[in-house]
């Protein structure tokens, strides 16, 4: 049993015993940016692409962007690259709405901003950074590119074809698909830009950060027709190497491979004339913050998730994992009958659309208007299908996302708490009665009025099963999983018109008590809450300022 497990239990249990150092105080003034800078580094502006045809959202949304939508992109280009980067983690407006939020008070002043990004990210940090390695098929000179999300620039770090290190460091055990391109993304996350707030709890929050942003693409991409798939095992010192940086402060946390449009260029094979030329970006990151802290729990979760890197599960090793089916429970209420749900369908919403619209609700939630049975089967139907399809299950056929709901105004269903199945389609009731209480006693923060929302969703992943099927290196992925059901949550409700917010200071273990689960492996690891806002909020359109 590997360190991971030892660090999931902290994790599970932080309501009731703080994880160390359990007197850190955050120091806002001396944090650090919202994405790297590399003030030396030349950059090119992307394509504007505002002017492309928005497609819609449903076909990459249900399943869980499983399914591919009838596009005719035979694969990216740089305007649909450009578009995608855009609308996912690209900076798309500024927020000003008035909500319950803590940073209400500053979001007037510049230095306090709060942009708006198509993707979720923990606690609005986001420290993904995204890396383009191009080959000689694309439309730029051969090299390393930063994406600046300040811009909607790439920044030039490092000349000359290194795709084929990524193919090396992929291995030749990589999925169908994943060597034979030359243009890669690749995801990094910098510890630092999420400790300063989370300490240790911040390797838990990046892992469902990588998952927010590989499903915003897989359902980005599904719906033109295209499919995408992150590779999360590979040698993952190597790349670090290739990108300059220390593993242990920033390091590589994912590998997505781009069908690239238009003829094929000949593969660059790494060279064999001088095995000790290892190319590596020399640019460095200017750091803010004048004083790093380092947290323990940190860089030991970052150790053991780096051990077995290389050894790729095999492709039905996450089927002892799998998220457990009403057939293997024997939690629900006695006699309780279980609750039809109509068909799950979507409002021909642009994925676009959807992703601009995207916002966390922060107490503005209104329970004089009940959400729809409909709209939440909708809802549930696209978290319960989310599938990341990555290098441990590439045919997506392993669910590790099981959902409850705790009902409070939907309409034709009766508070309580139930389990979601999703191949019947129904609601198994596992606590009746109002939720409304259990559920802001157990809410660490003051910005969500979950009382008030239609419904909370909680998704629960059997965390330790994955450890043990594929060792400690799946804690990243059964985390992005929770991310990556949050994302398609999100999107699933701005489609709908919902309100919708996601939180991780909730008490874990109350719920697993609540959901009788405290006997067997499954975790609860966000709540989700979704509803209708009040009418006619206070917000200011700084776009027409």
């Amino acid at each position: 049993m590997g360190y991971a497990h030892e660090y999931a239990h902290a994790v599970l249990h932080r309501g009731r015993v703080p994880m160390e150092p359990a007197d850190h105080v955050v120091n806002w003034a001396d944090g650090p940016r919202r994405g790297k800078y590399y003030p030396d580094a030349e950059a090119f502006a992307l394509p504007e692409t505002e002017d492309l045809a928005d497609v819609p959202i449903a076909p990459g949304l249900l399943p869980g962007a499983g399914d591919l939508a009838p596009g005719d992109h035979p694969g990216f280009g740089l305007p649909l690259l450009s578009a995608m980067l855009k609308d996912s983690y690209g900076l798309t407006g500024r927020r000003l709405g008035i909500q319950a939020n803590t940073d209400l008070a500053g979001l007037p002043y510049y230095h306090h901003a709060n942009w708006s990004r198509g993707t979720a990210g923990g606690g609005g940090l986001y420290p993904v950074s995204v890396h383009w390695a191009a080959g000689p098929s694309g439309p730029l000179t051969p090299g390393l590119h930063h994406y600046d999300v300040q811009r909607h620039a790439l920044q030039r770090l490092l000349t000359g074809d290194v795709t084929g290190r990524v193919r090396e460091a992929l291995g030749p055990d990589a999925p169908d698909g994943a060597l034979d391109t030359d243009q890669y993304l690749i995801l990094g996350v910098k510890y630092w830009q999420n400790s300063f707030k989370y300490n240790s709890f911040c390797f838990h929050v990046v892992c469902t950060d990588l998952g927010t942003l590989a499903q915003t693409w897989r359902i980005w991409a599904a719906a033109r027709g295209l499919r995408l798939a992150p590779a999360l095992w590979f040698d993952e010192p190597a790349l670090n190497g290739l990108l300059g940086v220390a593993g242990e402060q920033e390091a590589v946390f994912a590998v997505v491979p781009l069908r690239w449009d238009g003829p094929r260029a000949e593969r660059a094979e790494v060279p064999r004339t001088d095995p000790r030329h290892r190319p590596a970006v020399r640019h460095r990151d200017a750091e803010r913050s004048r004083t790093l802290l380092d947290f323990p729990q940190v860089r030991a979760m970052h150790r053991a998730t780096l051990a077995g890197a290389t050894a790729r599960p095999a492709p039905d090793a996450l089927a002892a994992a799998a998220a457990l089916t009403d057939t293997a429970r024997t939690d629900a209420v006695d006699g309780g009958v279980p609750v039809p749900l109509p068909a799950p369908a979507f409002p021909d919403t642009g994925v676009r659309r959807a992703l601009r619209e995207r916002r966390s609700s922060f107490g503005r939630f209104d329970a004089r208007r009940k959400v729809s049975a409909e709209h939440l089967s909708a809802v549930l139907a696209t978290c319960a299908g989310t599938r990341l399809a990555g290098d441990s299950d590439p045919a997506g056929k392993h669910r590790l996302a099981r959902l409850y709901a705790f009902v409070n105004h939907v309409e034709g269903i009766g508070q309580g708490a139930y389990a979601y199945d999703p191949d019947r389609g129904d609601l198994r009731p596992v606590v009746t009665g109002p939720q409304g209480p259990f559920l802001q006693e157990n809410y660490f923060l003051a910005n969500y009025n979950l009382e008030q929302a239609g419904a909370v969703l909680v998704p629960t992943v059997r965390t330790t099963a994955v450890l043990d099927a594929v060792g400690d290196r799946g804690y990243r992925l059964a985390v992005a999983t929770a991310g990556a059901v949050a994302q398609g949550f999100y999107l699933a409700a701005s489609a709908l018109g919902l309100g919708a917010g996601v939180a991780l200071g909730f008490d874990n273990v109350s719920y697993a008590e609540r959901l009788g689960l405290t006997g067997g492996d499954e975790a609860p690891l966000l709540v989700m809450a979704l509803g209708h806002e009040r009418p006619g909020p206070a917000d200011f359109r700084h776009e027409i300022a």
